[in-house]
């Protein structure tokens, strides 16, 4: 028997409320086996609806495959006062190009975002690996196998993405990135306008079968979960191969 619409549309607003991450239609479909998915996604608009004609303090969106409650953006500066230590967890300039980097061009090597920033980037990779924000995706079958790097399910939460494909064009984020940098990551993806290869809403598709491409296999993935262990290495194996004779000097990010 199916719930009652006012039950099921206030028991959705309190596991919406209570839930630590988006909430899909199919794990809400067990727990409403007998609603079906297409009431439970007219109840879910409803609310989305509802909130957005209250104008209140949060609202409901859709990211990474699922519904979230989440608060309105005109609000952000009440809750920066609130949260004294809001800024302790903010990117620096340095890690947000380097990400944007990894989300355009993944999967993507250390060396290879190295040589489009200009500057060694092991530190940020470290640290937005740290925040797992990016992850291991297995290695490129070149000289060393260096490790890919992708972007992850929370980097999709933090950005209040639903997909990859839903990031801005380069030429749209050219005022954030700098003219410079989007000009290279134009440049270098060989075509006018940068399309993420994904598959499925965390934008992480697996590379099996991709040419020079080596999958992350239980090997891999189990020696160093979510790590910067080969980040590192990477590196050195990128400066040794450089000409000694280039007169380009390489600085160095600091760690974040």
């Amino acid at each position: 028997m199916a719930t009652n619409e006012q039950e099921l549309r206030s028991a959705l607003e309190a596991i919406l409320l209570v839930a630590g991450e988006p909430v899909t239609i199919d794990s809400l479909a067990e727990v409403f086996p007998s609603d079906g998915a297409e009431a439970l996604a007219a109840r879910l608009e409803e609310i989305r609806k509802s909130l957005e004609e209250r104008e209140g303090g949060y609202a409901l969106e859709v990211a990474a495959g699922g519904y979230r409650l989440v608060t309105r953006p005109e609000f952000d500066s009440y809750l920066k006062k609130f949260f004294a230590r809001q800024g302790e967890g903010r990117l620096s300039m340095a890690a947000l190009e380097t990400l944007s980097i990894i989300a355009y061009r993944q999967p993507i090597t250390a060396p290879e975002v190295s040589d489009i920033r200009g500057v060694n980037c092991s530190g940020v990779i470290r640290t937005l690996l740290d925040r797992k924000l990016v992850k291991l995706a297995g290695r490129k079958n070149v000289v060393g196998s260096p490790f890919l790097y992708r972007t992850t399910k929370e980097f999709l939460l933090h950005f209040g993405l639903n997909s990859i494909q839903d990031l801005p064009r380069l030429e749209e984020f050219a005022e954030v990135l700098g003219e410079s940098l989007a000009d290279e990551l134009l440049g270098s993806s060989g075509s006018d306008e940068v399309t993420p290869s994904t598959d499925g809403p965390e934008g992480a598709a697996e590379v099996a079968g991709a040419d020079g491409v080596r999958s992350a296999g239980p090997g891999d993935d189990a020696g160093e979960p979510e790590s910067a262990a080969g980040v590192e290495d990477e590196s050195a194996e990128a400066d040794s191969r450089k000409d000694d004779s280039s007169d380009a000097i390489r600085g160095e990010d600091p760690v974040e």
